[in-house]
């Protein structure tokens, strides 16, 4: 228990953010089989899945622009809450309805409504705590959830032969739960006031343009370019990893998909307390350091193992500690060096960034894996995967001489 204290004394309204995301976790059962869904159930190819996933983003790219807008003038709690609405219902229509391009088109609906709040509620964990919390607020809401994600797709790949429906209709259900425990018990949410030296760089700077905060910030820029790439590699856990799968051990790679993206659920519930506590002395540049290294790894020893189906699941175990290093410190990062007046269309910016480059980076690899075969594809993820661990060391070396007072007390 004492690996939990380390998240104590936070405020009350992150405990409950946190205890909203493992609610809505718990019923996050599509995108995990979404690539399956279209394959097995719908009929199409890998560069026509990748098309979609490419559509699919750009529809969703001005949502983020909007959330980003929105986050830094409105009041944050309600874009949550409105955004789950939408999307509350968009699931419910999804689950009465007969299987088909129909379905998939409302359910994109649902995720244009979601990418609208996610800036407000990444926004809004930096504005509910201090620098000095920082790491472990966003930790605690990475840990909420995946401590909702841990049986979901486990459940998603049981349903997804013939009861598909049931998992549409369980993601409404528990999305509702969430957004009821938002919208009555969260009241406060003035952001924390934070005078130490510092918190300097997150000066609130009124009227001053978004591109004007980057170009006096220029390691962000650096920050986001290796970012993308990394999120582009990663990307390819739920996209490329299931049709390896299905094309290796048929009908029963949806369930082998689901058990493996279990696994990383638990490894990040059981790990993601470890990691914090131990590892609370690394600065943020060596966490995502070490963490995208771990995630490389993770996929060199699936690829050289694929069909060996015990294998996978030890992959995915190094690939999540990867996963957990990276994520506890990338929110952390951006938040402590930029302007908290700029934090909702920054993060807005950003998630349109890494959403145009993942698009694509998915068409691309869609193209690849139905052209030159699945071998040439994955060196193709690792190579865009090793640009960003060597964009990432060039980031840890100047960081320190661009932020120097985030780096006094070990100094």
């Amino acid at each position: 228990m004492k690996l939990f204290e380390q998240y104590r004394g936070l405020r009350r309204e992150i405990y409950i953010l946190f205890f909203g995301r493992i609610v809505t976790n718990l019923g996050s059962m599509i995108w995990p089989v979404m690539t399956m869904i279209l394959s097995q159930k719908l009929g199409l190819s890998a560069t026509e899945i990748s098309f979609f996933f490419v559509v699919s983003s750009i529809i969703m790219l001005p949502a983020s622009i909007i959330g980003g807008k929105l986050a830094d003038h409105v009041n944050k709690k309600w874009i949550i809450v409105f955004g789950d609405g939408v999307s509350i219902i968009c699931f419910f229509v999804c689950a009465f309805i007969p299987l088909g391009i129909g379905t998939i088109v409302i359910f994109i609906v649902a995720g244009i409504f979601q990418s609208i709040e996610y800036p407000a509620y990444d926004a809004l964990f930096a504005d509910l705590s201090a620098t000095k919390d920082r790491e472990r607020a966003y930790s605690l809401e990475y840990l909420g959830g995946n401590l909702g994600l841990v049986l979901s797709p486990t459940i998603a790949g049981l349903l997804f032969k013939d009861h598909l429906w049931l998992s549409f209709l369980i993601s409404g259900v528990s999305i509702a739960v969430s957004t009821v425990l938002i919208a009555v018990l969260i009241k406060d949410i003035t952001p924390v006031e934070d005078d130490s030296e510092e918190s300097e760089y997150q000066e609130k700077k009124e009227g001053v343009s978004v591109f004007k905060v980057l170009k006096e910030n220029p390691l962000i820029i650096l920050y986001l370019i290796g970012g993308t790439l990394y999120s582009a590699a990663y990307g390819q856990y739920t996209f490329i990893m299931p049709l390896d799968m299905a094309a290796v051990h048929g009908e029963a790679g949806a369930v082998i998909f689901g058990t493996v993206s279990s696994l990383n659920c638990i490894t990040v519930v059981i790990f993601t307390p470890i990691i914090t506590r131990l590892f609370v002395k690394m600065r943020e540049t060596g966490k995502m350091l070490t963490g995208r290294s771990l995630i490389f790894i993770g996929y060199v020893m699936f690829i050289l193992l694929l069909g060996f189906v015990p294998t996978y699941y030890f992959a995915m175990l190094v690939f999540t500690w990867g996963e957990i290093f990276d994520v506890i410190a990338e929110e952390p990062y951006v938040s402590t060096r930029i302007p908290a007046s700029h934090r909702g269309r920054i993060n807005g910016m950003m998630s349109v960034v890494y959403t145009a480059i993942t698009c694509a980076f998915d068409l691309l690899v869609g193209v690849l894996y139905d052209n030159a075969g699945s071998t040439v594809t994955w060196i193709t993820i690792l190579a865009v995967s090793a640009i960003s661990i060597l964009l990432t060391l060039i980031l840890k070396s100047r960081d320190k001489k661009a932020y120097p007072k985030l780096y006094k007390e070990t100094s």
